[in-house]
């Protein structure tokens, strides 16, 4: 041990290099018993077992106070669901210019033809069109496969 201190293993210089700021607690509490966790309450793996265990029995209690509705069933059970007929991208009318160039727009605008654009929303991953906004001023024929009610009024007027 006398040969190795002084060939310079236990240099002070590298063990300074070597730790954090601060020393681990562990180091602190080595030779103590309990290690900080109490002999009474003692430190066991999983005391009040793993994950979602006791959701009923021991932990109701915090369950109920602060997690109320956590635990129990809603609404009708569907068998086997597939979300693909479900599958229903929607747009509103205040955006439905912007599927189109500004240079289509202005075209439009401009014209005395009486001829109207074709937007068509379901190539643009849009099935449905909803009625929020307000659409210029200008005839346009929209191509979708819904409408909600307030949307054909909008676009008829």
């Amino acid at each position: 041990w006398y040969q190795r201190r002084v060939r310079g293993q236990f240099n002070q210089t590298s063990r300074v290099s070597m730790s954090k700021s601060q020393p681990k607690k562990t180091r602190k509490l080595r030779g103590h018993v309990s290690h900080g966790h109490g002999r009474i309450g003692k430190h066991r793996k999983h005391p009040g077992g793993r994950g979602k265990a006791g959701l009923l029995t021991h932990h109701r209690i915090n369950m109920d106070k602060y997690h109320p509705g956590f635990i129990g069933k809603v609404g009708m059970r569907h068998y086997h669901l597939k979300k693909n007929p479900y599958y229903c991208p929607t747009i509103n009318i205040e955006k439905l210019w912007s599927l189109v160039s500004h240079e289509t727009l202005d075209k439009y605008t401009k014209s005395t033809e009486g001829k109207a654009p074709v937007i068509d929303c379901i190539r643009k991953g849009y099935f449905k069109v909803l009625g929020k906004g307000v659409l210029p001023k200008l005839p346009v024929i929209v191509k979708a496969r819904f409408y909600s009610r307030r949307t054909e009024k909008k676009i008829h007027t």
